[in-house]
């Protein structure tokens, strides 16, 4: 497997990391949805770190990743300006 993943067992909670530099066209893909299912199957929650396009965001939301992170949805922020970004009702794209 390449260094673009990444396991971390934690418990609780029990987590399975997906890193950054996803290819939805390649073998990758494959690596990751049988990575993701066999997740799953352990009971473990699935994060997907990086996330830059719609099209691996859709690909990871129909492989039912729990949750996903990136420049898709923020560039990193500040605490404050996370905080104000969040007053303001801003709503995440989850296209």
């Amino acid at each position: 497997m390449t260094d673009k993943f990444l396991v971390l067992w934690h418990s609780p909670p029990r987590l399975y990391k997906v890193r950054r530099d996803l290819s939805i066209d390649s073998d990758d893909a494959a690596i990751v949805s049988a990575v993701i299912s066999m997740a799953k199957s352990l009971g473990l929650r699935v994060i997907a770190e990086g996330m830059e396009t719609v099209e691996q965001l859709r690909f990871l939301k129909n492989l039912d990743c729990d949750l996903i992170q990136g420049y898709h949805f923020s560039q990193p922020l500040p605490a404050d300006e996370f905080g104000k970004m969040l007053e303001s009702g801003r709503k995440l794209s989850r296209s």
